[in-house]
């Protein structure tokens, strides 16, 4: 095998011409002097379109490339610019480096697969480079992946919510596919603005083939959908719904303790103290303690125990399914509204504000389950990309973890 197919299967290129290789001793490491051969000079980096020259640019630069071994390798050629009918004056494009990246693909694709599956301590320490430019190449890796992809191709039931990943309320509002699990959109902010992005994207006609649609009852995202898919049943999440019913319950638990001390009975305030729990959690997941706490509310106030129960009942209508959680639901809206307790008759009229939603949840079993596991995910996502200066280079980690963008390690295609 000649020694220039050896140093292109080293440097995990092709298309290239092997020119020289030697070791520049001033920066300890390895340097190959190469040239794109002949079919893929002068292309525009953009489009990859062949245009005519324009000049020398700034004379020739290096690229980085992987490892060899323990020593640094860079890959040296001239980098001319051509002038692009679509894209104006740039420079020209070599088959070994994305455009305006300063490694190679197989360094960036590298990156790229560490960012995912390890820390970002490993990352910047394995490839001697610092985690802001580690950010970068996984933009530029996953902007590529996704061209060649139409991530929102065939959407039919999707989910949408937002999640924080900054201090300072910094959000980002992502769009989950029910039917394959997959992330098919993010984008930095949470209102309407932000998600006629995503419809703008998505296009009139593919809206229109949507057929269900989860979120949470923010009214940024129901006026949107309403807007732009109105054929979509808008379903409701039962965990924000439930989690309605647990504020209203803790909101009359603060009240009773409060007026307990207020009216000088610290014997009640005592049996209230430590109830939160017991009223909080699931009576199947309850310790025996907790049993007997929720057994001693029952006995010393009906009040705050009348709260529970309509709690539990809210919870039971969406451990239901079809007709029979829309009968329950009924039932306990009109238990809701007549008993007489501040909280839940005014979460009664938000539930009847937003029965519609609720219903579509009971009758067809949809819900943002999915999205907020890919939530979940994402935080953890967000932990490792602590250091990223823009929502792009985290944008691009998601989507590369959770969009399927992920690209395979270089040489195990």
């Amino acid at each position: 095998m000649r020694s220039a197919r050896v140093w292109k299967r080293l440097l995990g290129v092709e298309h290239i011409v092997v020119e020289e290789v030697v070791f520049d001793e001033e920066a300890d490491a390895v340097v190959a002097m190469v040239r794109p051969t002949r079919s893929r000079r002068r292309r525009c980096a953009v489009c990859q379109r062949r245009c005519s020259g324009y000049d020398q640019g700034e004379g020739r630069r290096r690229w980085r490339g992987l490892d060899l071994g323990v020593v640094r390798v860079f890959l040296e050629a001239d980098a001319p610019r051509v002038r692009c009918p679509a894209h104006g004056v740039v420079v020209a494009a070599v088959p070994w480096a994305r455009h305006g990246a300063w490694f190679t693909r197989a360094f960036e694709d590298t990156a790229a697969w560490l960012a995912v599956h390890t820390s970002r301590v490993a990352v910047a320490e394995l490839l001697r480079v610092a985690w802001r430019t580690v950010g970068r190449m996984v933009t530029r890796v996953a902007q590529e992946a996704g061209q060649d992809i139409d991530r929102l191709e065939g959407l039919r039931r999707i989910g949408i919510d937002e999640i924080s990943h900054r201090k300072g309320h910094r959000y980002l509002t992502v769009v989950v596919d029910h039917d394959t699990g997959r992330l098919v959109w993010a984008a930095p902010g949470h209102d309407e603005q932000t998600l006629e992005r995503f419809f703008d994207a998505l296009g009139n006609d593919r809206a229109s083939q949507l057929t269900h649609v989860s979120a949470d009852a923010a009214a940024w995202i129901a006026n949107t959908v309403a807007r732009r898919c109105p054929a979509a049943v808008l379903c409701l999440d039962p965990f924000h719904i439930v989690r309605w019913a647990t504020d209203a319950l803790d909101e009359v638990r603060r009240q009773t303790w409060n007026a307990a001390r207020r009216d000088g009975q610290p014997a009640l305030a005592r049996e209230l103290k430590g109830a939160r729990f017991a009223l909080w959690k699931n009576p199947e997941h309850l310790t025996g303690r907790q049993r007997g706490k929720l057994a001693r509310v029952a006995q010393v106030n009906q009040h705050l125990y009348k709260a529970y129960l309509l709690k539990e009942e809210l919870r039971l209508v969406f451990k239901l399914k079809g007709a029979r959680a829309v009968a329950l639901l009924d039932a306990w809206l009109s238990w809701a509204r007549r008993c007489r307790i501040p909280a839940f008759v005014k979460l009664a009229r938000s539930v009847t504000d937003h029965r519609a939603g609720i219903q579509a949840t009971l009758l067809h079993g949809l819900s943002n389950g999915l999205v907020e596991s890919v939530n979940t995910k994402l935080r953890l996502l967000t932990r490792i990309a602590f250091g990223f200066r823009s929502p792009d280079a985290l944008i691009g980690l998601a989507m590369l973890a959770l969009g399927g963008l992920c690209p395979p390690l270089p040489g195990r295609a």
